[in-house]
């Protein structure tokens, strides 16, 4: 597939080039096929309905499929970027962020089963609070979400964990949906590691270790039933992940050592868009 940077374009309806935006959204894009159009229509009405000035940058994690329909939604404030080979959630996240412009950064998962319209009610949450991330949380008392048990001990036994690894004081880390100063964005992005599904573990983590401890949770609404619990190969994958993240942030010290080695190795023209690395 290759690296999709589009051109800018002039004033004919496409890009061209405009101020800083407010407010940047990131959006991983794996398997959605023909749905991602609909997703993407759905987000920007309700980015349309915030106020405020807004770019959007959608990250195809290695799938033709999922580009070529996502490539009919580009506009002036949509843009489409991704690479050839499938690296997972947290590598699509880490791009993406280090692509934005916006004063605010937010992500959320591409199929939109987490309410878009959540985003402007967390952006003034941030603005509200002067908090540093807001986090979208099943476990608001607020938030519309059917979650079945297995899921919730599931969730709630690594929650506890995280709890201990990380000191975090927080009820839900791993819902798709967080908003941040871009402050905060940009010093993660300079040295996340974790490519998969823990990148929610190791951002929080991050900015706590960093000094952003202003975290609050704000309620979600999600159309997803939460049908199955996570199978053993990804709990496996997560925990090892976590366990990864907890050495090198404790242990070893890695962050603190590679202030800069993240962001070297994302710029454009740097990163080998097949192995992920500089």
């Amino acid at each position: 597939m290759g690296i999709h940077l589009p051109p800018r374009r002039a004033a004919s309806g496409a890009f061209q080039p405009s101020s800083t935006p407010a407010l940047s959204v990131v959006v991983p894009a794996y398997r959605e096929g023909q749905g991602i159009r609909v997703s993407l229509d759905r987000l920007t009405a309700a980015l349309g309905a915030t106020g405020t000035t807004w770019e959007v940058v959608v990250v195809v994690d290695g799938d033709e499929a999922t580009s070529r329909a996502a490539m009919g939604c580009q506009s002036a404030r949509l843009r489409v970027v991704g690479y050839g080979c499938n690296r997972g959630k947290g590598f699509a996240l880490r791009y993406g962020l280090a692509q934005t412009r916006g004063e605010v950064v937010t992500i959320i998962d591409a199929d939109m089963e987490i309410a878009p319209e959540e985003i402007g009610r967390m952006v003034s949450l941030l603005h509200l609070y002067q908090a540093d991330i807001v986090v979208g949380s099943k476990r608001h008392p607020l938030s519309e979400v059917r979650y079945p048990f297995f899921r919730r001990v599931q969730s709630r036994a690594y929650q506890l964990l995280l709890r201990v690894l990380f000191r975090f004081n927080l009820s839900d880390t791993q819902t798709g949906l967080k908003v941040m100063r871009r402050e905060v964005a940009t010093r993660v992005v300079d040295v996340a590691l974790v490519k998969r599904f823990a990148f929610d573990v190791e951002l929080l983590a991050l900015a706590r270790h960093f000094g952003y401890k202003r975290v609050i949770e704000a309620p979600v609404r999600i159309d997803y039933a939460f049908e199955t619990t996570t199978g053993l190969p990804a709990v496996a994958r997560v925990l090892w992940d976590t366990a990864a993240i907890f050495y090198r942030l404790r242990l070893r010290h890695w962050y603190d050592r590679n202030a800069t080695a993240g962001r070297r190795a994302l710029d454009v023209g740097l990163l080998d868009p097949v192995r992920g690395e500089p």
